[in-house]
């Protein structure tokens, strides 16, 4: 009995001390945000659905407060009035603009301020009475009324081309059912497309074919012209030999032999004749 007396006081000192460390860092953290934040009053003119105590309030898109109360106007029930807890440094001005801003679809809200002016003097604040701002007029408009009145342009456009519609529908209902009675002939003009393509990438592999022996057979050509030509120059360079050697000794057509036998002949004759 005795130790389990101990064991209860020492999870309840456990319990104590744990409560007591978050108590205090709970408390040490609005301590100090109060100490920081300034309060301002915001008054809306209609619904601000999704706006709930404790959410942020964005300067700029970043956050620099939050909403510390909402509570309807008595002597104007149209009428939400915000008091928002807002970072003393915050450049709230005359002319900063006040809304709403939504987070993507889930319809929460946050307050929104944008500055506008950096030369605007800042709002003067009086003793005991925090300063008021006044929202947009379209700044209550929340994510939903919004989508309603896309949906409603929507059905507004859709009522005004109801009959071009109808008759765009009419004419894909038509272009389908004549497309499903001619499936065979479109399977043929696929097929014969088909065929075409085949017998052009034939037809193109046949003109290469022929490309490349024209080129082989000019090249052979070409070679035969150049052996051709060779033997015809020789040819006319013996010519040529033979026609300056007749040109020079001409006597070889009545005695023959060469140029030097030709020449000794005569010299030798009227010697015979002197014996």
């Amino acid at each position: 009995m005795e130790r389990k007396a101990h064991y209860a006081l020492i999870g309840l000192f456990t319990f104590a001390v744990v409560a007591g460390a978050f108590g205090f860092i709970f408390w040490l953290h609005h301590s100090s945000g109060k100490k920081q934040a300034v309060a301002y009053r915001v008054i809306f003119d209609s619904s601000v659905s999704g706006l709930q105590v404790g959410g942020n309030v964005l300067f700029n898109g970043i956050r620099v407060g939050e909403v510390t109360s909402l509570r309807l106007d008595p002597d104007k029930p149209s009428q939400v009035v915000a008091l928002l807890a807002v970072n003393k440094a915050t450049p709230i001005r005359s002319d900063t603009r006040v809304g709403l801003e939504f987070a993507g679809l889930t319809g929460v809200a946050a307050v929104s301020l944008k500055g506008v002016s950096a030369t605007t003097p800042l709002i003067e604040r009086e003793e005991g009475e925090p300063p008021t701002l006044k929202a947009d007029p379209s700044a209550s408009q929340d994510m939903m009324q919004a989508a309603r009145e896309v949906l409603n342009k929507a059905e507004e456009v859709i009522a005004a081309n109801q009959e071009a519609l109808h008759q765009a529908i009419n004419d894909i209902a038509t272009f389908s059912a004549s497309l499903a009675r001619n499936s065979d002939k479109v399977d043929s003009i696929v097929s014969n497309a088909n065929e075409t393509m085949s017998n052009a990438k034939e037809a193109t592999a046949s003109a290469r074919t022929l490309i490349d022996n024209l080129d082989k057979r000019t090249d052979t050509i070409t070679i035969g012209v150049n052996k051709m030509t060779a033997t015809a120059t020789r040819q006319i360079e013996i010519a040529g030999k033979a026609i300056t050697d007749l040109a020079n000794n001409p006597q070889r057509i009545l005695f023959g032999g060469s140029s030097s036998s030709t020449s000794t002949t005569p010299a030798a004759t009227p010697a015979r004749r002197q014996q």
